[in-house]
């Protein structure tokens, strides 16, 4: 990983154990931009994975245990060109605040993670971080819920009634609401999402009929095939996402250029695709995938 720069952690629990309040004056104070640019696409990067209990990055279940090593990635790629915002829980972004990583950044907070990975209630996706009300009052840009549908799942029901009532509460402040939708199944104790095209274009008209009002809805895809034919079922902006890496990064990065072609294609969250590559290299990643979105890439 190419860095300089180490995150001072004790200093970051300094102030949290003796100066809270500056958590909430470094909200008021930040230095905020436009959500979209001059070529209205954005990348952001994901830091929300570790609040649902999932810390795995291909082979390496704990990957994202250590706060100072996830930092460290963040602060690298949040501070390379064409890096547009970031993407997290509470307790990440605070921490991102704190060390003045978040200026004139677009900041997505993450509003569902009690779906815990491997738990019996997985499906039931509680809000258990932040609210429509809180994104608001911190000045980050927009909101994102995790919305899986199982048809076997009882608590299908209560994630999209909740998701439906965050999308209008944002809304209501005029603020992004990132859906990110999936059909999902549970096999052997596990829940898996569905990534065939059919599946895919159904969870989009689910999310999309979600809240009272679509004006600010946006959503958040996985790339997968017949991706053209996929898109043509919405209108809403959308961002793909990288999820967990498992094949070259090269095909990696080829799927993504031939995605973004798309019209309703504006941009990727990608997470561990970027801070976890291969070869330990974020900022190499971050800057292909900086390329990819905003031109310059190939």
């Amino acid at each position: 990983m190419t860095t300089t720069w180490r995150p001072d952690t004790g200093r970051l629990t300094e102030i949290r154990a003796r100066e809270p309040w500056r958590i909430a004056g470094g909200w008021a104070a930040r230095r905020r931009r436009e959500l979209l640019g001059q070529d209205g696409r954005l990348l952001i990067v994901a830091a929300d994975h570790p609040a649902r209990g999932a810390l795995g990055v291909r082979d390496d279940h704990r990957a994202m245990a250590s706060r100072s090593n996830l930092l460290e990635r963040l602060a690298v790629a949040l501070s390379r060109p064409g890096v547009d915002g970031v993407l997290g829980t509470p307790d990440i972004l605070d921490d991102l605040l704190l060390m003045g990583a978040l200026e004139d950044k677009v900041v997505v907070g993450s509003m569902n993670r009690g779906g815990l990975q491997g738990a019996v209630f997985e499906l039931d996706d509680r809000f258990t971080a932040y609210t429509a009300d809180e994104i608001a009052a911190r000045g980050l840009d927009g909101g994102k819920m995790l919305t899986r549908i199982c048809l076997d799942d009882p608590g299908t029901a209560a994630t999209m009634e909740a998701s439906a009532r965050a999308v209008t509460a944002l809304a209501g402040h005029g603020l992004m609401a990132m859906v990110e939708p999936f059909l999902s199944v549970r096999e052997e104790g596990r829940v898996r999402n569905l990534l065939d095209p059919d599946s895919t274009i159904t969870s989009i008209h689910i999310a999309a009929g979600l809240g009272a009002t679509s004006r600010h809805t946006w959503l958040k895809l996985p790339v997968v095939e017949d991706l053209a034919r996929v898109m043509d079922a919405t209108t809403m902006p959308t961002l793909l996402l990288g999820g967990d890496p498992s094949g070259h990064p090269d095909e990696t990065y080829a799927a993504w250029g031939e995605a973004l072609r798309l019209p309703a294609v504006r941009g990727l969250v990608v997470g561990r695709a970027l801070l976890f590559p291969p070869d330990g290299d974020v900022a190499a990643a971050v800057d292909i995938a900086s390329g990819l979105v905003h031109g310059g890439g190939s």
